[in-house]
């Protein structure tokens, strides 16, 4: 079992920027790829960022790259979303999750886990 909480969520104007941290603990952390996806109200959950268990391998939706880099910090158990150059469609709630393998992270699988998510809203 892995136990993920978010954190980092806000308001933010057009253009600024904001960086979601998610939490882990239970479980050794490491050996997780780790994905961020986000849902906008009346939207399906999409995904918008994914790193291997090594921090080697990375993926991005095509909406976010150049804008949003994720990361991580295996000893500190923690993945991050930094997001740079918000834009108004980039409001939603954002969840971190926990997957077995790298070319699991994008979609979602019965056995990944997942956070209670973090309101992001940017205004216009």
């Amino acid at each position: 079992q892995v136990q993920l909480v978010e954190s980092g969520g806000g308001l933010v104007q057009a253009g600024g920027s904001l960086r979601l941290s998610c939490l882990a603990s239970g479980r050794a952390f490491g050996t997780y790829a780790m994905g961020w996806f986000r849902q906008a109200p009346g939207k399906e959950r999409e995904f918008v960022a994914g790193i291997s268990w090594r921090g080697t391998l990375l993926s991005y939706a095509d909406s976010v790259k150049g804008r949003f880099t994720i990361s991580r910090d295996n000893p500190k158990s923690t993945v991050y979303l930094q997001m740079n150059s918000l834009k108004p469609e980039d409001t939603a709630v954002y969840y971190c999750k926990a997957a077995q393998s790298f070319d699991l992270v994008t979609a979602e699988n019965e056995d990944d886990y997942w956070g209670q998510g973090t309101q992001v809203t940017v205004s216009s």
